[in-house]
């Protein structure tokens, strides 16, 4: 791809979310979405591959079905309310359209089935893209529509999408895949987060952004696409396996690291609003998830890795640290101090 086209595609990527941000009107939300799809649909097929290919057909056909849903529930309320504006209370049926539509763009459960297959066939940075960046548009199209939406609905969307989440990562090997179903749990929470405060929801996403984005930085650096590749990464880059370790327990949210303050914060919530049941089950949830980062944990650095050709030889490819990477390190692992003035300010 010459540096001209990537350049708009990125441009048009950045640009489209913006667009969608600022948005009040529910057709330049389309278009923008639109548009959002069409920059990122090149982005994850650059590479000349047929799982690529098969990643981006699959990603095309979920966004414009969710986004003709979306068209088609926006122009159901523009003829039933005669506005167009996207906080005007709208009726049941487009309301519920609306929220499927939302559900598949954010692989929120049980539209998660398409999540993992597109991961796993794009690139490390593209699954990153996809990942973070991706789910900000339609994130804020949740934040504009929370209040007409159903709270019991919308918690238990979020109690299924941890569920599964945890529960379908348990028996993966691929890292991509590993990180999909990871995402989808986070979705739940955020969820959950969501019909609570919107704060809180941003402080979560903040927070899952920075983790996702260390995770992925540090599998692309240590080249590990497997379990195996993690287990045999050690001689490559002690100090980054170290560091990966760090930021997957702090994705599976323990206590000293900065990934346990979102879900203190939504657990408080619950309890506050006499939510125990739901805040329970949604603890509960996160016990796959912490399996299955734990087990990954354990493959870095609490191993001793065999001497097979790949572990031998892999030490001699020298690893090229991002300057981005001691901040997200910080930003990942010990942001946890500054929980209180967070809660207090976002």
């Amino acid at each position: 791809m010459s540096p001209l086209i990537w350049t708009s595609m990125i441009t048009s990527l950045t640009t489209s979310t913006i667009i969608t941000m600022a948005s009040h009107h529910w057709l330049l939300a389309w278009l923008s979405l639109e548009l959002n799809t069409l920059s990122i649909l090149p982005i994850i097929m650059r590479s000349n591959h047929p799982r690529t290919t098969e990643a981006t057909t699959k990603y095309f056909l979920i966004q414009t079905t969710a986004a003709t849903l979306i068209l088609l529930a926006s122009t159901m309320n523009a003829l039933q309310t005669g506005s167009w504006t996207i906080m005007q209370p709208s009726s049941p049926l487009a309301t519920a359209t609306i929220t499927v539509a939302i559900m598949m763009k954010l692989a929120v459960a049980p539209a998660h089935l398409w999540y993992s297959e597109v991961l796993q066939g794009a690139t490390m940075t593209t699954a990153l893209v996809i990942s973070t960046w991706q789910k900000i548009a339609p994130l804020t199209l949740l934040y504009l529509l929370i209040n007409h939406l159903s709270t019991n609905t919308m918690l238990l969307l979020g109690l299924l999408s941890a569920l599964l989440g945890g529960w379908t990562g348990l028996n993966q090997t691929q890292m991509r895949k590993i990180m999909a179903f990871s995402s989808i749990s986070h979705m739940g929470w955020m969820m959950t987060a969501l019909c609570l405060t919107p704060s809180l929801a941003t402080l979560t996403m903040i927070t899952y952004m920075i983790m996702t984005t260390m995770m992925f930085t540090s599998l692309t650096m240590s080249s590990s696409k497997t379990l195996l590749d993690l287990g045999t990464s050690w001689t490559h880059s002690p100090m980054l396996l170290t560091t990966t370790m760090l930021t997957l327990l702090s994705l599976a949210g323990l206590p000293p690291l900065t990934g346990f303050m979102p879900k203190l914060f939504i657990l408080k919530e619950l309890v506050t609003m006499k939510l125990l049941a739901i805040g329970t089950m949604l603890a509960l949830t996160s016990l796959p998830s912490l399996a299955f980062y734990t087990r990954m944990a354990y493959l870095t650095t609490l191993t001793a890795p065999p001497n097979t050709t790949n572990s031998e030889h892999k030490w001699r490819f020298k690893t090229t640290m991002s300057p981005l990477v001691p901040t997200s390190i910080l930003l990942t692992t010990l942001a946890l101090p500054t929980a209180p003035l967070l809660y207090h300010t976002i």
